[in-house]
């Protein structure tokens, strides 16, 4: 059975930085075929894609609010999906979940991703 699990999440000043982690489990030699994303969601906001990696090509796609201080990657012999957030801002703040998917549409839409982790919490504070 598929997990996902997040981990590295905490609480930092603006300008700090975090790095979190995704483990997979129960993926197996398919892991490397899902194209995989971060996404966070804020109290009283709805779910927002951060940034994907693509299966096979490997291409890193961000959303422009933290394009140029997050850096998304993959180790796909360790099944383990990282996320490099610097230069922290307070409205980064939020439950960031990484999800596993393959199937059409936009990077950003939940639709497209089959399996969630539960998340972990960033919290900036300014």
């Amino acid at each position: 059975q598929e997990h996902l699990v997040e981990s590295g999440g905490g609480s930092v000043q603006t300008g700090g930085s975090l790095r979190l982690s995704c483990e997979a489990s129960g993926f197996g030699s398919t892991y490397s075929t899902y194209s995989m994303a971060w996404f966070r969601q804020s109290p009283g906001k709805e779910r927002e894609g951060v940034a994907t990696v693509h299966a096979g090509d490997g291409v890193t796609l961000y959303d422009n609010s933290v394009k140029g201080r997050f850096i998304i990657s993959r180790d796909n012999a360790k099944t383990t999906l990282y996320l490099q957030m610097n230069a922290l801002k307070p409205e980064d703040t939020g439950m960031y979940s990484c999800a596993a998917g393959g199937s059409g549409g936009g990077w950003w839409l939940t639709s497209k991703y089959k399996y969630w982790g539960q998340g972990t919490q960033v919290t900036v504070s300014s």
